[in-house]
């Protein structure tokens, strides 16, 4: 019987497969899953912001998507992963909140681009990704099919 194993905000969990990784809450946050189909190993982040540069606090390196990607990677290859092999799906980057039009307030968006650009970065494939919208997302990572489950309020279910 699979696990499913609950990854908070700013945290991050690899697993075997057949184990489920989940998260709920992504507004702004972007959910960021990895799978390695040939070694059986996957990994989940749940991240807030885009940089770890531009904060004042960054004691927690898996709420930012440039050192949180970068551990998951870390954490995935520790377990038997390659990052060769590793492909992506992502979620969330909402605007939840209408705050005025400046940048640093598009949080959603800007964790978004981060995500698309850190995972590029490092030739990791993005096989579907549902961001951006103004509603919040929780999401459950099957690491046997590969799906990724991604349930909204008022919207309902579906499957990248």
């Amino acid at each position: 019987m699979p696990n499913l194993l609950q990854v908070g905000m700013a945290d991050l969990k690899v697993v075997r497969t057949p184990d489920k990784l989940t998260t709920v809450g992504l507004g702004s946050c972007i959910g960021i899953c990895l799978l390695d189909k040939t070694a059986k190993k996957g990994g989940m982040a749940h991240i807030m912001l885009p940089s770890i540069q531009q904060a004042r606090s960054n004691q927690n390196r898996a709420k930012f998507a440039d050192t949180a990607i970068e551990d998951l990677i870390t954490d995935m290859e520790k377990i038997g992963a390659s990052k060769k092999r590793l492909t992506a799906k992502i979620a969330g980057g909402s605007q939840m909140f209408n705050i005025g039009s400046s940048d640093i307030m598009r949080i959603g968006e800007r964790n978004a681009k981060a995500v698309v650009e850190i995972l590029n970065n490092h030739s990791i494939r993005i096989l579907a990704q549902d961001i951006g919208g103004n509603h919040g997302r929780t999401i459950i990572f099957d690491t046997v099919s590969g799906e990724l489950l991604i349930r909204t309020i008022g919207l309902g279910e579906r499957v990248i």
